[in-house]
């Protein structure tokens, strides 16, 4: 087999495995990227709706959760949205802003993907793909890699190989474990951003919600999210659950506001009194869907078809309010990594340096991107940590 030298080796072409090999080609290093799928960045590809969400104007560490939440700070300032935008204002792709900063392109994801493509080509750097690792050992000049398209050798080696979500797109659990054969600490990994599942009581009780989506306010402890929420066949997925799903642990109560900013008690006492013969379901789908508010009356009334807001006492109305603005659930468990955006936990900040990522353990080893334990809330922050991990890396690979 072929035995090949690089200057620097890049394990997954994904959005931070490519940031690092423009940055490191760009200082004239020889960058060579190995990604075991027949194709680059598919995780870009399919980001957004087919649209990618590549990054958030609005970008904090506060938006990232890991045991170091500091770590993600120097990256961060040394690689802002702007910087990002500014390289796709260059490639000319439209955009467009969506809620609290996303940013998504006009067309495609494939222009990103393109965009990133062809910066590699400028930089020299070499992509392949396809390419199975099966060993990764210490050598003289830095690393041997062993592979199915042969041998390589590097000074510096650069793990991007994501997490492991999303298996359906060959995700596994590389960079972990190289992370654990060269003496780095894992920080335990689950499923991040990932669709809630209900016991079958749970189930049947909302049975027949399966599509409805509003817009509602969800706590998990001290941390809560205000978005979409969507009922599924399987149970409560949208924006505010991938969101509260990261701060989320096993028998964990999620409460939920079905109508927030509302003060449904005293709304429907109110109606009582301007439109007393109203049906309760009637009244309570002027704030909710339909079918909700046909469920939530037929699970807290007698007779949920023909009662009335006059019917109700006021003490009724109020715990009818209550009820809805603060749904208490305990799901019994998630999606997993089948439908998780991302994957928390991983590499453990402590072995890593944030002004370079490279391991404090072994000489010019560096991790970036999902690998590390630096997880973003839902909105275009994961790919700016892979875009500002990346490029830090990259000027030091």
């Amino acid at each position: 087999m072929d035995s090949i030298q690089t200057d620097v080796l890049v394990i997954g072409a994904g959005a931070a495995g490519l940031m690092c090999a423009i940055e490191a080609g760009k200082r004239g290093r020889h960058v060579t990227i190995l990604e075991h799928g027949r194709k680059p960045a598919e995780k870009i590809r399919i980001s957004g709706g087919g649209r990618c969400n590549f990054t958030n104007l609005g970008a904090t560490p506060e938006h990232y959760r890991s045991q170091n939440p500091r770590y993600c700070v120097s990256a961060l300032a040394r690689y802002t949205p702007q910087e990002f935008v500014k390289l796709v204002e260059r490639h000319k792709i439209a955009y467009h802003e969506k809620a609290a900063g996303q940013l998504f392109c006009d067309g495609s994801s494939h222009e990103i993907i393109g965009m990133l493509l062809e910066e590699c080509r400028l930089a020299g750097v070499t992509i392949a793909l396809g390419t199975a690792i099966s060993a990764v050992t210490s050598h003289e000049i830095g690393f041997r890699v062993e592979t199915s398209a042969g041998e390589f050798y590097c000074e510096s080696l650069v793990v991007a190989s994501g997490g492991l979500s999303i298996p359906k797109m060959r995700a596994t659990g590389l960079g972990y474990n190289l992370a654990r054969q060269f003496g780095l600490r894992i920080v335990e990994t689950e499923p991040g951003l990932v669709p809630f599942t209900l016991g079958e009581t749970q189930l049947r009780a909302w049975e027949g919600l399966a599509g409805v989506s509003l817009p509602i306010e969800v706590s998990c402890g001290r941390q809560s999210f205000r978005e979409a929420m969507l009922f599924t066949h399987r149970g409560l997925s949208g924006p505010a659950m991938l969101q509260i799903s990261s701060f989320w642990s096993m028998k964990d109560e999620l409460r939920i506001n079905l109508a927030p900013g509302r003060a449904v008690g005293d709304w429907l006492r109110e109606s009582k009194t301007t439109q007393p013969h109203q049906s309760v379901a009637g009244a309570l789908s002027a704030m909710l869907p339909k079918r909700l508010a046909q469920r939530i009356s037929e699970q807290h009334l007698k007779d949920a078809s023909t009662a009335r807001l006059i019917d109700l006492p006021d003490k009724q109305l109020r715990a009818l309010g209550q009820a809805i603005q603060d749904w208490r659930i305990v799901p019994n468990g998630t999606e997993g990594y089948r439908t998780a955006e991302v994957t928390r936990g991983g590499v453990d900040t402590a072995d890593l340096s944030s002004k370079t990522m490279a391991s404090t353990k072994v000489e010019n080893l560096y991790f970036i991107g999902e690998v590390v334990d630096v997880t973003g809330q839902l909105g275009g922050y994961n790919f700016q940590w892979a875009w500002a991990s990346g490029y830090v890396a990259g000027q030091y690979a």
